[in-house]
């Protein structure tokens, strides 16, 4: 499939990640499918999404008229029958099981040449793409949050992509005006192999009582880095980072240097998301 035989474009769940890719897409003139099984994250991010829209209309970033086309073309559903199109980026949370039942399914309802897209940030594409009908078409598209913001898109192959799919998912995120780099399938991939020692670091930090949480983040800060570690996870979301944290762990057959830290453990089990739970290492009003 070429970029100009793509129309239609489902997003698979409706959380962070899966809200601003979708949104993204409706503003490139993409009819798009925003799906998720949870209605009260769908309406969430519905409401998410014409507040965005509404700050970029503030800070002239796009038209009222530009807001209206986007809205139009972006189709909250819990339908999964919905989700029949020429490409469908699965954007849920990082659990190769997960995934792959996900995809299995939506290859029946699918064509043979719908390209099927992860936004995974850690999971091989090889083994996402095991047991997937055409593994040609399985490709890895790793967006980074905010999502409709950040420019960098990583482009990565499978064992079975085919390159043909893989420059025309470059091409894609390009046309959704990020900067895409091709990458080969390893875990973590190119960025979150070198950040992860970011978070896992200042973690260490923490649980050795060297410095506390806002000295930590802002020695970073003053080293040159926009935000410390902890206030960037408390955006990504704490447990979507110690998810990624986890699966790399894993797939490093269990490698000392990129295991979880207790502490953010805690911070998940007790529910503290982040921002977007209100409170993370941080408390948000």
């Amino acid at each position: 499939m070429q970029l100009e035989e793509i129309n239609t474009i489902g997003v698979v769940g409706a959380g962070t990640m899966g809200q601003g890719i979708a949104q993204l897409c409706a503003q490139a003139g993409f009819k798009t499918f925003l799906f998720d099984i949870n209605g009260q994250v769908l309406e969430k991010a519905k409401k998410t999404t014409s507040q965005q829209l509404d700050k970029g209309l503030a800070l002239g970033k796009l038209t009222a008229a530009d807001k209206e086309a986007a809205l139009e073309l972006l189709t909250f559903t819990g339908d999964t029958l919905q989700l029949s199109c020429d490409v469908i980026i699965e954007a849920v949370v990082e659990r190769l099981e997960v995934k792959q039942s996900i995809f299995k399914e939506l290859a029946s309802i699918n064509t043979p040449d719908t390209i099927l897209a992860s936004n995974t940030s850690s999971i091989p594409i090889t083994r996402i793409a095991s047991g997937i009908s055409n593994p040609g078409r399985v490709v890895g598209m790793h967006f980074f949050n905010p999502a409709h913001i950040m420019k960098l898109v990583e482009v990565i192959s499978g064992a079975a992509t085919s390159p043909a799919t893989a420059q025309t998912v470059k091409a894609l995120a390009e046309k959704l005006g990020k900067t895409a780099v091709m990458a080969k399938d390893s875990p973590g991939f190119i960025v979150n192999r070198v950040a992860r020692h970011f978070y896992v670091e200042g973690l260490k930090l923490l649980e050795e009582g060297v410095a506390d949480v806002e000295t930590i983040d802002k020695l970073m800060q003053a080293s040159g880095f926009k935000m410390g570690p902890f206030e960037l996870m408390d955006l990504i979301g704490v447990d979507t980072n110690y998810a990624v944290t986890a699966s790399m762990f894993e797939a490093f057959h269990y490698d000392a240097k990129f295991r979880p830290s207790r502490i953010q453990q805690q911070k998940v089990d007790a529910g503290h998301h982040g921002r977007k739970s209100g409170k993370g290492f941080y408390t948000y009003a």
